[in-house]
């Protein structure tokens, strides 16, 4: 019988995809041995500019489209050859997918280890199987497409892989060809363009087309200038006043079906500006008396939406997709597709998915899953893709009054542990190469510094191009990853690089040290994570972390953080310390007979008196009671006890508003 044990595994915390997949992807994401290499010289910084130019003249393509185009594909990096997860080469995202998947050993090395850190036995894997994981029989458009621009080039496909002027030369050449198709005039006014833009960037799908080409057009109308991947200087000059034929628009339609507020009956949640499909996923009942893979709520009337929840699929769209159609699997709400931005809605938002690794969190919480490997440096999440996911994020937002700040718009990473047993497990996902700060500023919430340096507070914020710490475990455990840049800094226990990492007792329960791996979030801060400042000594600064003292290097001429001010908690007076907790559930007099109790046990972190936390969010206990599949048997719990959520770590955590004192950082 479900809900006879205190919560379901399954339902509270999603696997990890079969680890196959995702060592499959990584390695198919590293870079190529015929890649060029950032040894041999770096070329004039005007270079790929100069090779916007010269393509959009060869082929009579408005030079803005061009660079609009490439900038929505890739933002004009190069990823050093190596393809995307849907198999694109380039700064136009040139896709040879079944390339890209042969050029993987014969056997690689997988498990079933959610964390990927080697903890558990490895098992090889065939090539084949992990082809047949992640490419479906029959390529779509939008996978084959450097072979056509090969053909129309006249250039070679390696070259066009590995050549970021060539493959520029091949994007032009696809745009242009689009353009002829449509029986449309090349070079001349980019508003004729737009068509064949949403042709470029839909190939398998008209409505993710129509919004590819809103994204392009705006990016064109504000303009974009940016450093990319190789040290190369692009820039699009803006065009403000730059509209879309209104016939190619009126011709092309609206980019998605009409949102419906209660989705269900392939109703979808999703705004005008981006593409979206249902892909439901299934509540059924099955076995002896369990279900799948969701459970059906009336949030917000029941329970309020408080968090949004940004996972990586760490497997392919084709393999996502089947695996939330599968009753005995979990669930979450949304998928993104890394290629184009498009977006399958599975599970309604008033429903509780099973997502998130922490039941209280999927009760007040919607998760959005992106097409992606968080453990491949060069696994890019596209521009269409981070442009996508800001467009719905901001919709739900709206729809449920979550704030866009990083208390509540939270990563899987950020998500805490229910118990103490439970920490270990806990997965890793977006990881420490998902770029938040690019993705709030397309959310519309930059992060500034708010005050001067007796604020209290810091917001984490390095310059992500050039903050590159260094991992191991991306392909192989032990094994350094590629440079990359990066939105996580690292934490040490005094003011000096060689000093050890802060511990994690909770991920790290033998006391071992914390360490570089990829997915060790143990001695970690990231993007838009704010924290009280403890101390400071020169270019240092310490905060208050897990119950500890936390330094990281944050030099005047360089900060990785900024001055802000905020709510802080700190133990109430007299309280040598307090625990700490990873749900909000209510007291034991709150449950009514028929309900079992669900003990609010504390993780092995203290707060000791004086320590600070910057506070998220305040909130009263209450536990959804879900354990069958019929739902007269669902209750929801409220309590009277109070908590705060506090940025305990790099996982938030709760505490109790009896145990503490809550004011104004800095006073």
């Amino acid at each position: 019988m479900r809900g006879s044990a205190p919560e379901d595994a399954r339902r509270i915390h999603r696997p990890a995809l079969r680890r196959s997949t995702a060592v499959a992807a990584a390695v198919l994401l590293l870079p190529l041995s015929g890649a060029p290499s950032a040894s041999a010289g770096q070329p004039p910084a005007d270079r790929l500019q100069r090779a916007f130019t010269d393509a959009a003249a060869r082929f009579h393509v408005p030079r803005g489209v061009l660079l609009g185009v490439s900038y929505l594909e890739s933002r004009w990096d190069g990823h050093r050859g190596a393809p995307s997860v849907s198999g694109g080469y380039g700064p136009m995202h040139l896709t040879d997918a079944r390339t890209a998947l042969s050029r993987l050993p014969e056997f690689s090395e997988g498990d079933e280890d959610a964390r990927g850190d080697g903890s558990r036995a490895r098992k090889r894997v065939p090539k084949s199987t992990m082809q047949r994981a992640l490419l479906p029989a029959k390529l779509p458009a939008r996978l084959r497409t450097l072979a056509t621009a090969a053909k129309l080039t006249g250039l070679s496909p390696e070259k066009l892989r590995t050549d970021p002027a060539a493959n520029v030369l091949g994007g032009a050449a696809l745009l242009a060809a689009e353009q002829r198709r449509l029986g449309l005039p090349a070079g001349g006014d980019p508003a004729r363009w737009y068509a064949a833009v949403a042709g470029y960037g839909g190939q398998d799908n008209a409505r993710g087309g129509k919004a590819f080409a809103d994204e392009v057009y705006q990016v064109m109308r504000r303009g974009q200038a940016r450093t990319n991947d190789a040290g190369q200087r692009v820039t699009l000059a803006a065009a403000p006043g730059l509209v879309p034929d209104a016939a190619q628009q009126k011709r092309l339609g609206r980019p998605a079906v009409k949102a419906s507020a209660a989705g269900g009956d392939g109703g979808l949640e999703c705004p005008w500006s981006v593409a979206c499909m249902s892909v439901p996923a299934p509540y059924e009942e099955f076995g002896d008396k369990d279900y799948g893979n969701h459970d059906l709520a009336n949030r917000p009337k029941d329970q309020k939406v408080n968090a949004i929840v940004i996972h990586d699929t760490e497997g392919s769209w084709d393999v996502t997709l089947k695996l939330i159609k599968d009753p005995k699997y979990v669930s979450w709400h949304y998928t993104i597709r890394s290629s184009d931005g498009l977006i399958a809605q599975h599970v309604p938002t008033k429903d509780v998915a099973w997502h998130a690794g922490n039941w209280y969190i999927n009760s007040h919480s919607i998760g959005v899953e992106h097409e992606g490997f968080l453990a491949a440096p060069d696994a890019w999440y596209t521009e269409a893709m981070y442009r996508a996911s800001a467009h719905l994020v901001k919709y739900l937002s709206r729809k449920y009054d979550v704030p866009l700040d990083r208390q509540h718009i939270l990563g899987h990473d950020n998500v805490p542990g229910t118990t103490t047993s439970t920490i270990p497990g806990m997965h890793t996902d977006p990881g420490p190469y998902w770029d938040w700060a690019h993705y709030f500023t397309l959310l519309g919430r930059p992060f500034h510094a708010n005050a001067g340096p007796n604020g209290g507070l810091v917001t984490i914020r390095p310059d992500y191009a050039r903050n590159s710490p260094r991992y191991t475990g991306c392909a192989k455990p032990g094994d350094l990853c590629a440079p990359h840049g990066s939105t996580a800094v690292r934490l040490h226990i005094a003011p000096d690089e060689n000093a050890p990492l802060v511990k994690d007792g909770g991920l790290h329960p033998d006391g071992s040290d914390s360490t570089n791996g990829v997915n060790d979030t143990g001695a970690r801060v990231t993007t838009g994570q704010r924290f009280a400042v403890a101390s400071r000594a020169g270019d240092w600064t310490a905060v208050w972390y897990l119950g500890q003292l936390a330094w990281f290097r944050n030099p005047q001429d360089a900060p990785t953080a900024v001055n802000t001010q905020g709510l802080i908690a700190t133990p109430k007076a007299g309280r040598p310390e307090i625990p700490v907790y990873g749900r909000a559930y209510p007291e034991k007099a709150a449950y009514p007979a028929g309900v079992p109790y669900q003990a609010v046990s504390a993780l092995p972190y203290k707060i000791t008196a004086g320590q600070k936390y910057a506070v998220g969010d305040r909130m009263a206990g209450d536990y959804f009671y879900a354990p069958t599949f019929d739902t007269t048997k669902h209750r929801i719990v409220r309590g009277k006890d109070v908590y705060y959520e506090i940025q305990l770590g790099h996982r938030v955590g709760y505490v109790r508003a009896a145990d503490v004192d809550v004011q104004r950082s800095g006073s």
